[in-house]
This record gives structure tokens, sequence and C-alpha cells, in this order.
């Protein structure tokens, strides 16, 4: 009587020991795209074409000049500024 108190304790360690526990699962980190170093500078382009000018040369024809205005009367109108404040 002096044995299956301690083989129940030593069977019963056993068998919490060899229980199967579920494995962590980890989640690799999504990896982030870290740009490199700036290549050579490309070749330089073709230079494009210049556009059409305009007929006679590019510039247009001259418009009319406009008429003279009308002469003024013989009225002549003087403004004078209004009177400055005395001094103190």
């Amino acid at each position: 009587m002096k044995y299956p108190l301690p083989i129940f304790a030593v069977v019963a360690a056993l068998s919490l020991v060899a229980c199967n526990r579920p494995a962590v699962v980890t989640v690799p980190a999504t990896p982030v795209a870290v740009p490199g170093p700036a290549g050579p500078t490309g070749a330089t382009g073709a230079t494009g074409d210049t556009g059409n000018t305009g007929s006679s040369g590019g510039t247009g024809a001259t418009g009319d000049t406009g008429a003279t205005g009308k002469t003024g009367g013989g009225t002549t109108v003087i403004v004078t500024p209004p009177a400055s404040a005395p001094g103190n």
C-alpha cells in the first residue's frame, strides 16, 4: 500500500508531459521594398521640331489708327486744394 500513490503520481506526471501542445504560429512580416541608390543618368533625347510660323514672316496685319479726338473749348477749370489747418 505504500506504492500505489507514488506510482499514480508518476503516471499522472508522465501523462501530462506527453500531451501535445499546439505550436505557436508566427506570421512572417510583409517585406517592405526600400529604393536603392539612383542609377546613372540616361542619354539626352532628340530636340523637337519647331512649330509653323504664320504667313508674312509671322507678324499679323497692322490695324488702322484711331480718329483724332475733339479739341477742347475755351473754358478752363481750375481746381484749388482745400486750405490747410493752421499749425499750433
